[in-house]
């Protein structure tokens, strides 16, 4: 899958798109817009006239899609998460053949590796939305909740293949995510998204750990 787009206006003048399309090619351009907006300024920063700036439409094209800037940063969070997880799938992908070990590896990396290729995506996911309110941070933790089901699925996969892997109760799959969230965060305010990658061996090691293996 593709990195996030780049906010294109549609050409001026008439054009045979239906209506639908050229709201959806709106809203999506908002979104983007958004991402880019706000993990350049900051989320307190960002005003809607900086996002229609970015996204080439008109003030009133912004409110006939969203109430106001944090009904549309809570929009383009989801858009975010949904694009980030699809890359993620689409990086990992099925691979069958591999242990569990590999299987833990390649996800844990391909997720790394998707926040260092799209560092707005990283900080609007993992840094600016513990600024956007409660609405965002119940998103985030759509986002962590995703994340702790897709390790836990992980570790059953282990436990079928070795006697030593442990049975652990979802709370621990929940800490895991947490902990790793605050990883990113620290790295991505502390250095740069190129830095991510650097976390793949540690984060593995505590993962191993986890599983008792």
């Amino acid at each position: 899958m593709a990195n996030l787009p780049t906010p294109q206006r549609l050409r001026p003048g008439r054009h045979r798109l239906p209506r639908e399309d050229v709201t959806r090619s709106q809203r999506e351009r908002l979104l983007v817009a958004t991402i880019h907006a706000v993990a350049e300024l900051g989320y307190p920063a960002v005003t809607v006239a900086d996002i229609v700036a970015r996204a080439s439409v008109s003030r009133s094209t912004f409110y006939a899609q969203f109430a106001d800037r944090d009904a549309c940063f809570v929009a383009a969070y989801d858009y975010a998460m949904r694009h980030a997880l699809e890359r993620l799938e689409a990086e990992a992908g099925p691979r069958p053949a591999l242990s569990w070990r590999e299987r833990v590896r390649r996800d844990l990396t391909a997720y790394l590796a998707v926040l260092a290729d799209e560092p707005a995506l990283a900080r609007v996911l993992h840094v600016e939305v513990l600024a956007a309110g409660t609405v965002a941070l119940d998103h985030r933790a759509q986002l962590l909740g995703t994340l702790a089901a897709r390790i836990a699925n992980l570790g059953e996969g282990a436990r079928r293949e070795d006697d030593e892997v442990r049975a652990l109760p979802p709370a621990v799959f929940a800490l895991f995510t947490g902990g790793l969230d605050e990883l990113i965060r620290d790295r991505l305010r502390t250095a740069s998204s190129a830095g991510l990658a650097d976390l793949a061996e540690p984060v593995l090691e505590a993962t191993y750990a986890m599983f008792g293996a």
